[in-house]
């Protein structure tokens, strides 16, 4: 058997610690760039949860007549949405030139999910949320407000021309 000195200048075992070492040096870096990014974390270990019998259920205050069915959810009253109608129109008529698109991006989907929510208040049909974004969509916002001021909803402020 050859001395050990001359197994490790064989360029098979050398070669394979070059290898072993780029793995290891791989899997370091990798380790490191997890817990410098947050995503390495401890698992939380919680203690196992016993249950000795069934929860209790609340009894609900209102019951339908079909039984269990869940009752609408509450909408928010007419004026505050009229409220914020005019708010956000008014906030997306003075956007400036330099406002970044992002923002008045946000600011057309809030004025057009309180236009849904007027829609839905007064029972008023559209098709705003099918329409694609451009020219057909803002048709469809314009007829809408139109819709809703035929309904009776004012959107322009007290004592304001128009």
């Amino acid at each position: 058997m050859p001395p050990l000195a001359d197994v490790v200048r064989s360029w098979p075992v050398q070669l394979g610690l070059v290898v072993a070492m780029v793995l290891v040096g791989a899997a370091l870096m990798d380790l490191a760039l997890r817990a410098f990014t947050g995503q390495l974390r401890r698992p939380v270990l919680r203690p196992p949860v016993l249950r000795l019998r069934a929860p209790r259920r609340r009894p609900t205050r209102a019951r339908s007549a079909v039984g269990n069915a869940v009752p609408e959810p509450r909408r928010r009253p007419l004026q505050a949405v009229a409220l914020d109608l005019r708010r956000l129109g008014r906030e997306i008529a003075l956007v400036s030139a330099g406002t970044p698109a992002a923002h008045r991006a946000g600011l057309q989907a809030a004025y057009d999910d309180v236009l849904v929510e007027a829609a839905a208040a007064l029972e008023v049909g559209h098709r705003l949320r099918g329409c694609a974004p451009g020219e057909e969509r803002e048709l469809e916002r314009l007829r809408l407000v139109t819709a809703l001021v035929d309904a009776g909803l004012v959107l322009s402020p007290p004592g304001a021309r128009g």
